[in-house]
């Protein structure tokens, strides 16, 4: 290719080429609000009939999102939504950032978690994961993890002053504590040069276990770690909530009572309130909802923050530091691949809002125990975001967009008030013991559950695009059978989906499609139709057009006592019934319309449509009623 020639004359200096005052659009008018409202009406409101028309207000309502702790996301945000003054990170009150970012790659700790209890193997996978670009390990030590005796034989080949460690417990966090203070004590390494955290949170562990936490000798482990001036000796573990059901809002509060709990009981035990704070760290979710997940880490600095004021803690010590890590909630046994990609928004969501350290959940996790390949995408999805997508060398890069301020703000206003609530009821311990969590846990399932069925809150792979033709995920080793918990109970988002596929697994379920007319006439319902159905893993055997006698012989070719019609509404109005009440007359048990009831006509259609499936049906109730016709509902 070569460099085009300019005409003769013409100059080479494109600097003279641009005018001094460049305004781009500076012919149009800028839009209110109010006209972009009437522009909204006018989209939602084409083929609404007369007398049903949308005001600008409704039509906007309509685009609102509502979550289920409450808040309501706008479709739109103005710069009246915009934070005033947004202060600067590694500053009070710390909404930008705790730490500041240099610009070099390594921007936050790649955390790399380990509960194989196989210690032999478990060695090999920390050497290899801190070799391959992790920079701390994570410990679970567990019944179902790792023994506390195995602690040191796990990090053997560790050089600790070089690779940070987290222990973390939902059983016996005093074992786990005393097990990697056993291999710090007796390192000769500088104290001041090694970095460990003792993973504590015994309100957590009461919360999961259904015990009482004793908060009487948390002095003694801020004493233990005299000297380790780089270690803290408390976690306070939102992921505990939120795979129980919280939603950003609750984490937030939680996290912060808990937090308050722990200063209060070290104040008291004699520890000062600056050494108080400066033993805690956070444990957050960092979830798939980027924007949320964002706003909920600048909110928790926020309103820690002004805890700190409170206690009179000095500026530089009120910044919370925070371990994120990938929702374990949102795993999907189904379609496990697409948890990489959960993974990787989860990570950029956690790296953006300002993570000191984020651990990715390997995609297998559902299956069981992760192996080598599971654990290297867990560990290069942070290393490529890092290293060649460069997410973390800039300083709070969501500061002052008007959406990510308005729902920092929500959430830390939203969360204080929650906050408020529990101190009100005693604190976080006496919340748990009286149920005040538990009924607000309940609720917030119910809600989402809701949110789930329904697809509002859609699973790629599972409740949407399903793939009922995967190979499952089967060379994993089994995970240890856990301890059964009697407090906080944890489930994934997609287990009611889950539970649908294994009713039909190994058994030959299937839904015929009559599709009617042309694939003109009935192309997008029985995409529609073929994913709804799949959701529970059921085959869709189908027939293109036809006559009615022609569907009928090919549904009892299918073998299956269900059938469920595709098409337009003109041509439901013209042949729907006829073909419903054939398949009837055949022996069909159940016959199902892709669409509305109404498109067959001013007809009487009782006793020969058993119902409909459209966008907004509450699929797990839809398909559990199809499974128990079919005869293969466990």
């Amino acid at each position: 290719m070569t460099t085009p020639t300019p005409p003769a004359g013409a100059s080479t200096d494109v600097v003279d080429q641009v005018p001094e005052d460049l305004v781009l659009a500076g012919d149009f008018d800028a839009p209110s609000l109010e006209q972009w409202a009437a522009e909204v009406a006018k989209v939602l409101n084409k083929g609404r009939p007369e007398g049903k028309q949308l005001t600008a207000e409704q039509a906007v309502d309509r685009l609102r999102t509502r979550t289920v702790d409450g808040l309501v996301v706008e479709p739109i945000y103005t710069r009246q939504d915009a934070a005033g003054e947004l202060g600067a990170p590694a500053a009070a009150p710390f909404t930008r950032g705790t730490t500041i970012r240099t610009g070099a790659m390594d921007a936050w700790d790649v955390r790399a978690l380990h509960e194989d209890p196989d210690v032999a193997a478990t060695r090999q996978a920390i050497r290899t994961d801190l070799e391959r670009g992790a920079t701390s390990i994570w410990l679970r030590v567990d019944p179902d993890a790792i023994a506390a005796s195995d602690v040191s034989g796990a990090l053997a080949d560790v050089l600790l002053d070089l690779a940070k460690v987290d222990v973390s417990s939902r059983t016996d966090q005093v074992a786990a504590a005393e097990a990697l203070l056993g291999v710090f004590e007796a390192s000769e390494a500088d104290k001041a040069e090694l970095s460990l955290n003792l993973g504590l949170d015994p309100i957590g562990e009461a919360a999961l276990t259904g015990t009482t936490p004793d908060l009487s000798g948390l002095s003694k482990w801020v004493e233990r770690l005299a000297g380790y001036s780089k270690s803290r000796a408390f976690v306070v573990d939102g992921t505990i909530y939120h795979n129980a059901g919280a939603g950003d809002v609750h984490e937030v509060a939680w996290l912060l009572a808990s937090a308050v709990e722990y200063v209060r009981a070290l104040v008291e035990q004699g520890v000062n309130v600056d050494d108080a704070f400066d033993s805690i760290n956070f444990r957050v979710t960092a979830a798939s909802d980027q924007v949320a997940t964002i706003a909920r880490l600048r909110a928790l600095r926020t309103v820690w923050a002004r805890v700190g004021e409170v206690f009179e803690v000095s500026p530089a010590k009120r910044g919370a530091r925070q371990h994120a890590v990938t929702s374990w909630r949102e795993i999907t046994r189904d379609d496990p691949y697409v948890n990489i990609l959960r993974g990787t928004i989860a990570t950029f969501s956690a790296a953006v809002g300002g993570a000191e350290a984020i651990t990715v959940l390997p995609f297998d996790t559902a299956w069981g125990l992760p192996n080598d390949f599971s654990r290297r995408l867990a560990r290069n999805t942070q290393i490529v975001l890092a290293e060649e997508s460069n997410i973390g060398r800039v300083n709070d890069p969501a500061g002052g967009a008007w959406y990510i301020e308005a729902l920092t703000r929500d959430i830390a206003e939203a969360g204080w008030a929650e906050f408020q609530k529990i101190e009100a009821a005693g604190g976080m311990v006496a919340a748990l013991a009286d149920g005040l969590v538990g009924q607000a846990l309940e609720e917030l399932n119910a809600g989402r559950a809701k949110l789930l069925a329904t697809r509002k809150l859609p699973i790629t792979g599972v409740s949407e695009f399903p793939n009922p033709g995967e190979t499952p995920v089967t060379d994993r080793t089994p995970r240890p059978e856990a301890p059964q918990y009697a407090g906080l109970k944890w489930q994934r988002n997609s287990a009611p989906f889950e539970a649908l596929r294994d009713a039909t697994a190994g058994a030959d379920a299937k839904v015929f499609l009559a599709c009617l007319g042309t694939r003109r006439d009935f192309g997008g319902r029985e995409g529609f139709a073929s994913n709804y159905f799949h959701i529970a893993g059921l085959q869709t055997p189908m027939v293109e057009g036809g006559s009615t006698e022609e569907i009928v012989a090919a549904w009892q070719a299918a073998g299956t006592p269900v059938a469920c019609l595709c098409s337009s509404a003109k041509v439901y109005a013209a042949q729907g019934l006829e073909v419903a009440k054939a398949l009837k007359d055949a022996g069909a048990q159940q016959v199902l319309l892709a669409g509305n009831i109404k498109e067959l006509g001013d007809v009487d259609s009782s006793g020969v449509i058993d119902g409909t499936i459209a966008m907004g049906m509450d699929v797990v109730a839809g398909l559990n009623s199809v499974l128990e016709t079919l005869g293969v509902n466990k």
